[in-house]
C-alpha cells in the first residue's frame, strides 16, 4: 500500500504540535499533574483547618495559666523563634491531637499579634 506524499510531513506537523501545545500547556496555562493538584488540595486542606482553629488557639493562650511567662519569652524572643514559643506551650495542638500544626502556630501567632 502506498501512503500519500503528504502524509509524512502531516504526521510530523501533528507530533511537534502536540509537543509545543504540552510544554504551553504546563507552563503558562496552568496544566498540573495529578501529584501537583493532590499537594495542592493538601496545603489548602491544611491551611483551613489551621483557619477554623485559631480562633481555639486563640482561646487556649488567653486560658493559660503560664500565658504570662510565655508571653515575656515571646517579648524576649526573635521573631524567627516565636512559632517554636507558641508551638512548645501546646497552644498550637488541636483539640484531641498529639503533635502541633505548625500551620496553626504561624496563624495563631499571627492573630495574637493582632490582637496585641
Amino acid at each position: 500500500m502506498q501512503l500519500p506524499e503528504w502524509t509524512k510531513p502531516a504526521l510530523v506537523g501533528a507530533a511537534s504540535g502536540a509537543v509545543v501545545l504540552a510544554i504551553l500547556g504546563f507552563t503558562w496555562g496552568g496544566w498540573v499533574t495529578g501529584g501537583t493538584a493532590q499537594d495542592m488540595a493538601d496545603k489548602q486542606t491544611q491551611t483551613a483547618v489551621a483557619s477554623a482553629l485559631t480562633p481555639y488557639c486563640v482561646l487556649k493562650s488567653q486560658n493559660d495559666p503560664n500565658r504570662v511567662a510565655v508571653q515575656e519569652e515571646l517579648d524576649k524572643a526573635a521573631s524567627y523563634q516565636h512559632q517554636a514559643i507558641i508551638e512548645k506551650a501546646g497552644w498550637a495542638t488541636p483539640l484531641g491531637g498529639e503533635k502541633t500544626n505548625h500551620v496553626l502556630a504561624q496563624l495563631c501567632l499571627t492573630a495574637l499579634e493582632n490582637k496585641s
